[in-house]
């Protein structure tokens, strides 16, 4: 039984996912009506949370687990399962500050003692495969205009969408590292909207020109799973690197089987 536990986390509002305005969970009076009812199909073995997106510290699932031991202390109920959800933070930013993942386990489990349960669930996508993917982009123009430089590459916002749909931060390197003065670039997709983009304000060398390569970092949670064939764009190929070996694990898209489905 998944609740809404009314907890707020400091993540930006598409991805909070237990405040009381949120879609997501029953709430904890509707909750308490459910256990008292008797099911002829259905025994409820446990409970399940899940506060949102990119949490930097603890404290809310301590926050969260104390909400759930008091609603089961009150309404005499013990869970075999607790699902803690996922959410686990990774740093997108150097200066990113993310409490150490020891820390998360150590305090959870603390806080997990004495509860008498089985199974403890925990969904820590992100966490494993965010910083181990990253999008490789090319330059197909370089533009200055009077107060705003633009670096216009092939991959857009249907490729990695959450820069457009977050504001979120990714950072964006020259896959060939050049020397020289640097300034600043806003790198944008060849889509037709303002809002595609994949960073702004950031610095390259100033002699980044047509053809060179960029890698934008951080795209392995929530970049290819997030992509579509928007603006009818063939979404990317995927490619998995392990020590020297590479391996292409999804070939790129083609326009014949972009319409395949099509039937009139």
């Amino acid at each position: 039984m998944r609740l809404n536990l009314d907890i707020d986390i400091d993540t930006h509002h598409y991805i909070k996912t237990s405040k009381s305005e949120n879609k997501f969970g029953i709430d904890l009076d509707f909750a308490k009506r459910i256990l008292k009812k008797k099911f002829n199909f259905v025994e409820i073995k446990g409970i399940h949370f899940h506060l949102g997106s990119q949490i930097k510290e603890v404290s809310p699932y301590i926050k969260a687990i104390e909400k759930v031991k008091e609603f089961c202390r009150k309404n005499k109920f013990q869970p075999e399962i607790l699902d803690i959800g996922g959410g686990f933070g990774i740093p997108y930013n150097i200066e990113d500050k993310i409490q150490p993942i020891e820390e998360f386990g150590r305090k959870i489990t603390e806080e997990l003692k004495n509860f008498n349960l089985k199974t403890v669930i925990l969904e820590p996508g992100r966490f494993i495969v965010g910083n181990s993917g990253v999008l490789i982009t090319k330059v197909l123009y370089v533009k200055k205009k009077k107060g705003k430089n633009f670096i216009i590459v092939d991959a857009g916002m249907n490729d990695l969408i959450r820069p457009s749909l977050y504001e979120s931060f990714h950072l964006i390197y020259p896959l060939c590292l050049k020397e020289g003065r640097k300034i600043k670039f806003d790198v944008v997709g060849p889509i037709c909207e303002t809002g595609d983009y994949l960073g702004k304000d950031r610095e390259f060398p100033e002699g980044i020109k047509r053809g060179d390569f960029l890698v934008v970092m951080s795209a392995g949670a929530y970049g290819f799973s997030m992509s579509s064939n928007y603006n009818t764009r063939l979404r990317t190929p995927e490619v998995i690197v392990k020590d020297k070996e590479i391996k292409m694990i999804r070939k790129r898209e083609t326009y014949s089987y972009l319409f395949e489905p099509e039937k009139i």
